[in-house]
């Protein structure tokens, strides 16, 4: 099985982005949970949401303790909120902000694994007009995702948000756009 756990604030659209990548990987055929874990939070509280992606039915239902990939959609959470707890050995931070790969690494204490970072919110601002990095996270996560491929997820969340969205193209292609752009830009560091 495969986990990951989502880090934001509310409005930033981290339950969209779970949901979103969830009915991305269900497309490819895969057992899939994607669901948000948060209580009476307002905007710009933190929350959390979960991706399991597998093979067969998944039977567990509770929140992610050992994620193999941690998305942060807000760089500052991680002064107050511990984004790496639990994460697997050899496991896979994703963190949107300008910086290195490295000093993120050496910022969360990080000694193993990959450490990755893409600029969602500049990416957001020029593709979507507003600071909403969701999409742009997803799309950087698709590059971690060894079995999920850029354009099938592209052609996917096309269809979901024209559901949504039929009135508002500019939404569709921007949010598109944002992940394609986030996916080609996001940076990379093993060790």
């Amino acid at each position: 099985m495969f986990e990951i756990r989502w880090h934001g604030r509310g409005g930033q659209g981290a339950k969209t982005a779970a949901l979103l990548f969830g009915d991305a990987a269900m497309a490819t055929g895969k057992f899939v949970q994607g669901f948000p874990e948060y209580g009476p939070e307002r905007r710009g509280a933190p929350v959390r949401s979960f991706n399991r992606i597998d093979e067969k039915p998944i039977t567990l239902h509770c929140g992610v303790t050992s994620p193999d990939i941690v998305v942060v959609l807000d760089p500052s959470l991680m002064r107050t909120v511990d984004v790496t707890e639990g994460l697997k050995e050899g496991g896979i931070v994703l963190v949107n902000t300008n910086e290195e790969p490295s000093n993120m690494r050496e910022q969360l204490g990080l000694k193993g694994g990959k450490m990755c970072t893409v600029d969602a919110m500049a990416i957001s601002r020029d593709c979507i007009g507003k600071n909403i990095p969701n999409t742009p996270m997803m799309g950087a996560l698709v590059k971690m995702v060894p079995f999920l491929d850029i354009d099938r997820v592209i052609d996917d969340t096309h269809k979901k948000l024209t559901k949504k969205f039929q009135h508002k193209p500019e939404v569709i292609d921007g949010n598109l756009k944002a992940i394609k752009r986030a996916y080609d830009e996001v940076k990379e560091e093993q060790v």
